[in-house]
């Protein structure tokens, strides 16, 4: 990923937090020729690892051998960012449209798991995750073991071991102050609230999304 030094993102905490905000990845790997395949999965980073799984009808995990090194990617909230919101532009005219956009890649050898509790152990951890918090959570003990056990042969484990981390936020930082104001105050009064975000990331420009 390319990464101005202005835009890079160094502190392992909040590159965590980022991606168990998010809580997704595009798990991207390349076939036998080269052609590169790319799924959106649930993740749980766990220490080293990336904890995911597929489809078996998904053909992607086919390619995948013991040399394959994947890359998962994380990104959080992004907006257009329009030169007629920086003051500068009145004065010189030198400026032109960019996006803002925060984004983390996560790159490392990929393996393929089968075992029935490793897969088990995958989904019980995404769904106690996502379930998390609900008035009334649902459990995978929830659903009958046989129609469990059915469901988890459909699957196939993915597992990423983190070899290389780059996290990125361009908010503006390049930007002079009278110039961040007017993206703030324009993000403010955008209709997408994924718009609103990127303002409050603009006047803290770190990976922790929702603020």
């Amino acid at each position: 990923m390319y990464i101005p030094h202005v835009n890079a993102i160094d502190d392992i905490g909040d590159i965590r937090a980022f991606v168990a905000a998010m809580r997704v990845a595009q798990l991207v790997t390349a076939d036998a020729d080269g052609t590169p395949i790319a799924t959106l999965l649930p993740v749980i980073w766990d220490g080293n690892r990336i904890v995911a799984h597929v489809a078996r009808a998904n053909t992607q995990w086919r390619s995948i051998t013991p040399s394959t090194v994947g890359l998962a990617i994380v990104t959080g909230p992004h907006a257009y960012i329009t030169p007629n919101w920086y003051p500068s532009k009145a004065e010189h005219g030198r400026a032109v449209p960019t996006w803002n956009y925060s984004a983390v890649h996560l790159t490392g050898p990929v393996t393929v798991h089968h075992e029935p509790d490793w897969l088990r152990d995958a989904v019980t951890r995404l769904t106690s995750l996502h379930e998390s918090g609900r008035e009334h959570p649902w459990a995978v003990t929830d659903a009958p073991e046989r129609y469990t056990a059915g469901q988890l042969r459909a699957i196939v484990g993915i597992e990423l071991t983190v070899t290389r981390i780059e996290a990125k936020a361009k908010m503006s930082q390049n930007r002079s102050e009278a110039d961040r104001t007017g993206v703030i105050a324009g993000l403010r009064a955008e209709p997408d609230p994924a718009a609103h975000v990127v303002a409050e990331a603009v006047t803290d420009p770190r990976l922790v999304p929702g603020r």
